[in-house]
């Protein structure tokens, strides 16, 4: 059974509203990411509601010789989405298209949140299988860059995609699945925004369960001698290990008969606003203003947080609010390389003068066949590296990127590395693939950036 939505009609009057909200010149608002460290002066700015009207504005913007970018929530940590030329912002490309139970698939468009999405499917008694650890972002803007979670079998939120609408250079609107477009498809579940526009998505769902959360301090020598064993007995396993300390806090998520015991308001507010948020920002504060207390801080907050256990439907366990600002570094790596990777990781900061206030976050996927995924083709684990907003970051993620790409490592496409198209081009078997489906998508680069070009090359 297929339930429909009604979404904005590509009408006149919705081209004219889009028209209208695009000023030109010196009055178009400048756009920056939510860490604040990108930002952008575009020449116009459009927020388009259909695909037509995104075609339109592409085919004007490419006619007036300027490049189109969409932008997101501004949750990556890259320049993917920077422009001087047109800037197509995602608020009214948003909304249920379609509920597919048959199928079991759910249509969006690109702009939704996953908060919204989350919430929608809820209502609706389904779920996604697994999802990252925020809701803020468009699911376009998570999908294209890679945005993951944890799982022992559940992938990316881009593996979870079984159809995609795309707006291409040319004006063309794409149907893209398995069936249809299939090697676009291929490419465009994790595009980069290189290939075109991404007007709405095709998620598979499934019914909507139960998670028990086992949230649990562990000391980090036990952690990562029993790495492997914790990662194949629970199906969803991440721990956080607190640098300048021997600590570490794990969490365990797997599916449950129920019944549901969620966190008590007052709890969750203690804890994820007080504590996780409201505190650890204070300290993380005072850290920047004076490193030489971090390794007391660290000590601190590692010591701050308790063991707790609650059972709920999957978007309240997966994910928590994030209200403190920093920037990230992560990389993926074959999973036997993790543990490896962490101690000399470890080792790097303890005979340094680096002073860490942030936890370095480590999680899993398995191997998927996306041919720009973190993930392609082997078992996966993630390392991530934080900095406060504000605090030099510069010589940690260096040092930390160092260490990953002897590893193997993959850089997160929305995380700041340093890493260019000849590198990226010897660690995806399927790079190459990739840029052809651009060179024949978009031959003058209409979607083409400075970070584009780092990246894939010209």
């Amino acid at each position: 059974m297929t339930e429909t939505t009604g979404t904005t009609a590509g009408t006149k009057a919705g081209a004219t509203a889009a028209r209208a909200s695009s000023p030109e010149g010196a009055g178009t608002p400048g756009w920056r990411n939510w860490a604040g460290n990108v930002t952008a002066r575009p020449a116009r700015s459009v927020s388009p509601a259909t695909a037509e009207e995104v075609a339109e504005a592409v085919a004007r913007a490419a006619a007036d010789g300027l490049r189109v970018k969409a932008a997101g929530t501004g949750h990556s940590f890259t320049a993917a989405a920077a422009t001087d030329g047109l800037l197509l912002r995602p608020e009214r490309l948003g909304g249920l298209r379609a509920v597919d139970r048959a199928a079991g698939t759910v249509t969006v468009g690109a702009g939704t949140t996953l908060r919204q999405l989350n919430r929608t499917l809820s209502a609706h008694g389904l779920s996604l299988a697994n999802m990252g650890d925020i809701m803020e972002q468009t699911v376009s803007g998570a999908v294209s860059t890679g945005t993951h979670g944890t799982g022992r079998d559940s992938a990316s939120l881009a593996a979870q995609v079984r159809g995609l609408e795309l707006v291409t250079a040319d004006g063309s609107v794409l149907s893209c699945s398995a069936d249809e477009n299939p090697e676009v498809f291929a490419a465009a579940r994790l595009g980069l925004g290189a290939l075109g526009v991404i007007t709405a998505l095709t998620f598979a769902v499934e019914p909507e369960f139960l998670l028990r959360a086992r949230e649990e301090p562990m000391p980090l020598d036990r952690v990562t001698n029993e790495f492997d064993q914790l990662v194949a007995e629970n199906e969803h396993f991440e721990f956080y290990w607190f640098p300048h300390t021997t600590g570490c806090m794990t969490k365990r998520n797997n599916r449950s008969a129920g019944p549901a015991a969620p966190l008590g308001r007052i709890g969750a507010f203690a804890e994820d606003e007080l504590l996780s948020n409201g505190l650890f920002g204070a300290l993380c504060a005072v850290g920047r203003a004076a490193p030489a207390a971090v390794p007391a801080i660290a000590r601190l907050t590692g010591r701050a947080l308790s063991a707790r256990t609650y059972t709920d439907v999957p978007y309240k366990v997966f994910t928590s609010p994030r209200r403190v600002r920093f920037l990230e570094m992560e990389y993926a790596l074959p999973r036997e390389a993790a543990i490896p990777a962490l101690r000399e990781l470890r080792a790097a900061i303890a005979r340094s003068r680096l002073r860490v206030s942030f936890p370095v976050e480590v999680r899993t996927a398995p191997a998927d066949d996306i041919p720009l995924s973190t993930a392609y083709g082997r078992d996966t684990a993630y390392i991530a590296v934080h900095m406060y907003k504000g605090t030099p970051h510069q010589a940690y993620f260096r040092a930390a990127e160092q260490i990953m790409t002897a590893h193997g490592g993959r850089p997160h496409w929305g995380k700041l590395h340093s890493r260019d198209a000849g590198h990226l081009a010897a660690a995806y078997p399927r790079f190459a693939e990739f840029t052809a489906v651009r060179d024949r998508l978009d031959p003058q680069r209409v979607f083409g950036n400075a970070y584009l070009r780092r990246v894939l090359g010209e």
